[in-house]
């Protein structure tokens, strides 16, 4: 089992940023593939970014690249995501998830997941 626990979220102003964190426990995390995803109210779960889990492909979608940056510290079993120029649309509860054997950017494919924290981007 693993254990993920994410932080960070929280108001800001749009052209803002914030650095979401996460911290997993409960496996080796230097296994693991990380990704980002959210969802806003009345939408679906989208991919926002994922990392491999030796920090060496990336992948991020068409709507935050250039913005946001995911990183991983596989030493303090934590995964971030630096999130600059905020927009309105990227209003949602963003997720952190786990995924063993296999890089994958869809969101049914990982095995853990947080609760999720909230990022509201105000105009």
């Amino acid at each position: 089992q693993v254990q993920l626990v994410e932080s960070g979220g929280g108001l800001v102003q749009a052209g803002g940023s914030l650095r979401l964190s996460c911290a997993a426990s409960g496996r080796t995390f230097n296994n693991l593939d990380m990704g980002w995803f959210r969802q806003a109210p009345g939408k679906e779960r989208e991919f926002v970014a994922a990392i491999s889990w030796s920090g060496g492909t990336m992948s991020y979608a068409d709507s935050v690249k250039g913005r946001f940056t995911i990183s991983r510290d596989n030493d303090k079993n934590s995964v971030y995501l630096q999130m600059n120029s905020l927009k309105t649309e990227d209003t949602a509860v963003y997720y952190c998830g786990a995924k063993r054997k296999g890089y994958s950017i869809t969101w049914g494919e990982y095995n853990y997941w947080g609760q999720g924290t909230q990022v509201t981007v105000s105009s």
